[in-house]
């Protein structure tokens, strides 16, 4: 019996440190859709990529998605094969043993956190605006996300049904007030001609067409992350091994197809000086929306965004906690934090996950620094995608791993597959991680240009001297 096996058994076995499988295959492919969002994706990006390309980032974002399938496909046949919660973390455990599962779970919950405390600063944004609050000052942006920060745990905590009803409601606020809106802009309020999503690349403020196009790709990563949320949660799924690969590529598909298609209706539909303006905006997209459809769809179309981001946090809260849970239970954090309720919640996992990212709401307080969580968060689970396929292909041609074992067989394509989507990744990352003036604000500091490789150093580093202290301990007793 393998490892993982042994594992999940003696998982099995224990009420203390497991979780019911509650969760069908739609359960866990509305999870991976609330977390990658498609309303939270696009909306965050859709000014940011047309200030700094000044057009003709359609591309750039179309690519990006073809190239996440790619490494979505590996996460797939992993989860195929070892559906344990932890995903990403237990896959390296298994191949490479602890110590290299210590690094993969530190980085994992480090740029998970970091995406939890981004969505929250933006969603207290979405919900100062619904209850008509101006939340113009770092202060108050910061209260409200702790609002919505606050809720997004009651929601982990409560019933399950309760919980997959708001993610239900999501799923549904995402079809209305994203793909129901652009379907509407696309068919009545269309001012351009198709080839204007292809035309003025690199006369935005990066200074040619290339870097244009390489900004654009860094910048449409973070509307494709967030998929490998429903392997994380796959020990709370019913027939993991069928049901979590079906749920990792339809969710990234839905999300992919939404977002492709509400980028162009938008694109289609307002000028481009109309979208480089909102960006300067905490909420760029109701004045635009309000602009064809009339101020009285405002309030609607902020309750539906409410709802969508609400889904995505209460989502994200769960993936990440997940993570927690998993290395609690393996002796890499501590044990209080494998601990679950009668209603097999993981509750101590959940608030320490809470916690850590409403202490980085702090850095909400300074738009430079909470530029630099963005950063991170989203260059963070780009260095996950690349650890996690760097490892699936060097334990594939190593012999550490057997893919035909798993439900999904790629056969040779396998082998393809998983080097284009490690290959992929490494791109990504080091475009992501590349220190770009033109696309921040001209007077940022120096350590926010290179906040990616500062920030994962540093968590690298402080994980090297943890390991090397314990060794040395151990070595003396």
């Amino acid at each position: 019996m393998s490892e993982v096996s042994k594992h999940t058994s003696e998982i099995a076995a224990s009420d203390v440190h497991s979780m019911h499988p509650s969760m069908t295959i739609w359960h866990s492919f509305t999870l991976g859709f609330a977390v990658v969002s498609p309303i939270v994706g696009l909306y965050a990006i859709i000014g940011v990529q047309t200030e700094v390309t000044g057009g003709g980032w359609f591309a750039a974002l179309a690519i990006c998605l073809l190239m996440q399938l790619l490494v979505a496909t590996v996460y797939a046949e992993l989860a195929s094969q070892f559906p344990i919660a932890g995903g990403a973390y237990k896959w390296t455990r298994q191949f490479y043993g602890a110590t290299a599962s210590h690094y993969a779970g530190v980085i994992y919950i480090s740029s998970t956190i970091a995406m939890l405390t981004t969505t929250a600063y933006a969603g207290g944004i979405w919900f100062a605006g619904f209850f008509g609050s101006s939340g113009e000052s770092g202060a108050d942006k910061v209260l409200w996300a702790v609002v919505f920060l606050a809720l997004c745990t009651l929601l982990n905590l409560v019933h399950v049904n309760v919980f997959k009803l708001v993610i239900k409601l999501g799923v549904y606020a995402e079809v209305v007030g994203s793909l129901g809106i652009a379907l509407l802009l696309f068919l009545f309020f269309r001012q351009h001609s198709i080839l204007e999503l292809f035309q003025h690349l690199g006369t935005g403020t990066a200074p040619n067409q290339t870097t244009a196009f390489l900004a654009a790709l860094a910048v449409a990563g973070w509307a494709f992350i967030g998929f490998d949320a429903c392997s994380t949660t796959a020990e709370e799924t019913h027939e993991p091994k069928r049901a979590v690969p079906r749920a990792i590529f339809f969710s990234l598909c839905m999300v992919g197809t939404v977002v492709i298609f509400n980028s162009a209706s938008l694109i289609l539909a307002f000028d481009r000086e109309t979208l480089i303006h909102s960006s300067a905006t905490a909420d760029p997209i109701t004045p635009l929306i309000a602009h064809h459809f009339g101020t009285w769809i405002e309030k609607p179309f902020l309750a539906i965004v409410m709802i969508a981001f609400l889904a995505c946090g209460a989502s994200v809260v769960k993936y990440a906690s997940r993570i927690v849970f998993s290395m609690a239970r393996e002796g890499n954090m501590p044990p209080v934090l494998s601990h679950v309720t009668h209603g097999k919640t993981p509750r101590n996992a959940v608030l320490f996950t809470v916690l850590l990212a409403g202490c980085g709401l702090i850095f909400g307080l300074n738009d430079d620094a909470v530029a630099t969580i963005i950063a991170f968060g989203t260059g963070g689970l780009y260095a996950m995608f690349a650890f996690t396929t760097g490892v699936a292909l060097f334990a594939r041609l190593s012999g550490r791993w057997n893919p035909a074992l798993g439900q999904l067989k790629l056969g040779k394509w396998g082998l393809i597959i998983n080097t284009l989507a490690f290959s992929w990744a490494v791109f990504e990352l080091i475009n992501i991680a590349w220190p770009r003036p033109y696309a921040i604000s001209p007077n940022a500091p120096w350590w926010q240009l290179w906040a990616t490789p500062l920030v994962l150093g540093c968590i690298l580093g402080a994980t090297t001297l943890v390991l090397l202290f314990n060794t040395f301990i151990r070595s003396r007793s």
